[in-house]
């Protein structure tokens, strides 16, 4: 028999009986209230409006204390949200309070994705938290919780209607946290303009389906009070922390050249009724809430995504682990199916190169083969006219040494035919001088005559 059964039954069979004496478990509550005091508690609020409506401000007015955090500028080129996280302690009651502000909200012209970074802070603080719990050995009594209990819309006191961007974000967190509206500065418009604004708000807020948080009525010791604010959405609130003694105590107030705003005075704002729903009346319906319901509707998504089912097909209860378990077998045939698909894949491809290799190879050996018999007959021609021209050399030196020869023989014979002709014309000299009595030999000095050399001697 499956656990769920076993639990139904023994629901639907409880009985009722009757206690003979005191046993002690009407302390319960006690010990409930003595744990969380020990425990502590914490509470996250995200202010959202545009820069200059005094979030921060009515922060520090609504704890009356005052907050670290410099004033923001218009210049921001986006979006970005700010966490601060406080400790305070009233009486024997400590809260770990955190404050989320949205910097440069509504400051660009193109304002079309201001509230996408709001959603996926939000969304990222459910994660979280979803993390947390899905961890095998969980620490979440020690966990610190950062998801947004309460988000305060600040709205500009107008006097006319809701700014599309009101709406769209409004729209966009009405199903991920508390959202309530409140009117920033009211002071700045008078009392019937403030009326008449709280109803046109009112009348946009249902015609768009914008889901805003409604207290509680379902407990009856503050059914009537909520049901009485409830009536009075969205509040119109004014933030100082300025003090003015007026009577016997000090209070804050606005001062103006023409008079004095007492945050604190109901007649002047609605202050004090979102101090009293929002922290004295039900923070802790706030943290509940966020919770069951919007965490909730987040965790049931997000295992959805994940293939987690409360029943099969057949609409029968389905356990974790069977829904683990066929997620996993589902998983590994996936896994399998892709792995093959990639190991043909793999094959495929590694066929395809191999053909493109081996189509490469051959077109390399065809190219190999074709320079090859381009070289060859290079290297022929190449030889013939090697050849060809060894045979001219040949010739040439065969016609040359015949004509040094014929050359050489020619110089011997015109040298003897030279040499005779000289010697006749040398003895052909000498006889002539002889005769005349004088010797001209080139190169000498005048000869004496022989006649003259004998007589002498």
């Amino acid at each position: 028999m499956a656990a769920t059964d076993i639990a139904r039954q023994a629901g639907e069979g409880c009985r009722t009986v009757p206690l003979a004496g005191h046993v002690g478990f009407d302390s319960l509550p006690d010990q409930l209230v003595n744990q969380s005091i020990s425990q502590g508690f914490c509470f996250n609020i995200l202010c959202v409006g545009e820069t200059g409506l005094g979030k921060s401000t009515l922060m520090d007015t609504l704890f009356n204390t005052k907050f670290e955090g410099e004033p923001a500028t218009h210049t921001q080129p986006g979006v970005q949200l700010q966490s601060n996280t406080y400790d305070l302690q009233e009486s024997n009651v400590g809260l770990k309070l955190t404050i989320v502000s949205t910097v440069g909200f509504g400051d660009q012209i193109n304002k079309e994705d201001s509230y996408r970074p709001i959603v996926e802070f939000i969304d990222a603080q459910f994660e979280a938290y979803l993390q947390e719990e899905l961890k095998i050995r969980r620490l979440l009594h020690n966990y610190h919780d950062s998801r947004i209990h309460a988000c305060l819309y600040f709205i500009a006191p107008t006097g006319h209607s809701l700014k599309s961007l009101d709406l769209v974000t409004m729209k966009k967190l009405d199903s991920k946290v508390n959202v309530i509206p409140v009117i920033a500065k009211s002071d700045a418009i008078s009392k019937s303009e403030l009326t008449k604004f709280k109803i046109k708000i009112t009348s946009e807020l249902v015609s768009n389906g914008v889901q805003i948080y409604q207290f509680p009525t379902d407990d009856e010791a503050v059914a009537e009070v909520n049901g009485t604010m409830n009536a009075h959405l969205p509040f119109a609130v004014i933030g100082s922390t300025e003090e003015l003694k007026i009577g016997n105590k000090m209070v804050k107030v606005r001062q103006y050249p023409w008079g004095t705003v007492q945050v604190e005075n109901e007649a002047h704002c609605d202050f004090v009724k979102l101090r009293e729903m929002l922290i004295r009346v039900n923070m802790e319906d706030l943290r509940e809430q966020t919770h069951s319901r919007h965490y909730e509707l987040y965790r049931r998504c997000k295992l959805e995504e994940m293939g987690f089912k409360d029943t099969d097909p057949d609409s029968k209860p389905f356990s974790l682990q069977e829904t683990y378990e066929a997620k996993r077998n589902e998983f590994l045939g996936e896994l399998q199916k892709k792995e093959e698909e990639m190991r043909q894949m793999f094959v495929q491809r590694v066929k395809e190169k191999e053909a493109e290799l081996k189509e490469a190879e051959k077109e390399l050996h065809e190219k190999f083969d074709r320079l090859k018999k381009l070289h060859q007959d290079e290297k022929k021609k190449l030889e013939d006219k090697k050849k060809s021209l060894d045979d001219e050399v040949n010739a040439f030196k065969q016609r040359k040494t015949a004509a040094e020869l014929l050359q050489s023989q020619g110089s011997q014979a015109g040298g003897s035919q030279t040499l005779k002709r000289d010697k006749e014309k040398k003895k052909t000299s000498e006889e002539k001088s002889i005769s005349d009595g004088t010797c001209t030999t080139p190169g000498k000095h005048p000869v004496v005559p022989c006649a003259l050399v004998v007589c002498a001697v």
